[in-house]
């Protein structure tokens, strides 16, 4: 419909159309229903998404994109984390991209960090760009790094606990021959 037609373009005069040589079309190797290009560019998959009806209690883990509604209490990791406005995760969260609609209480890790005006994190956030709507609401410490990613596979760091006491040395005790 929108292709343009050769003939007006400039350069060498071919032959008529008429005069070529028809080209005979190959020959399927499989039935026409069972076509699957080769070569397919693999389609993204969406998002998966927890609604506002749900609670998960534990940690998530994908390679993919989530969309958080509902109230997950445990760590998340993804590519792409999207805490929707209704949204409460209580747990450390590591994406490459993560966007804050709702609330989040924990460590915020990754590479592109956005707070949108209805945010409200409470937690230290490391990352390698953040944006900070106004209206946002945060709490807590804000650290760049080249690669926040890279530390959230080690312990989480605990706080030393005070050294006991050291004990006295015990009262030497009598002895039977002397």
């Amino acid at each position: 419909m929108f292709s343009k037609s050769k003939i007006h373009e400039p350069g060498p005069k071919t032959a008529p159309d008429s005069e070529k040589k028809p080209e005979a079309a190959p020959a399927p190797s499989r039935p026409l229903g069972d076509f699957v290009p080769a070569a397919a560019p693999r389609a993204k998959p969406a998002a998966s998404v927890l609604s506002s009806d749900l609670t998960v209690m534990g940690n998530i883990k994908t390679t993919g994109d989530i969309q958080v509604e509902g109230v997950v209490e445990g760590d998340i990791r993804a590519h792409l984390l999207t805490v929707g406005e209704s949204a409460t995760i209580k747990g450390e969260i590591v994406a490459d991209d993560v966007v804050v609609h709702g609330r989040v209480v924990g460590r915020v890790r990754g590479l592109k960090v956005r707070l949108t005006s209805t945010a409200k994190v409470e937690g230290d956030i490391i990352h390698k760009t953040i944006a900070i709507e106004s209206g946002a609401h945060f709490e807590g410490s804000v650290q760049r790094q080249d690669d926040p990613l890279q530390g959230a596979n080690a312990p989480k760091l605990m706080a030393p606990e005070p050294a006991a006491a050291p004990k006295a040395p015990a009262a030497p005790q009598p002895t039977a021959g002397k």
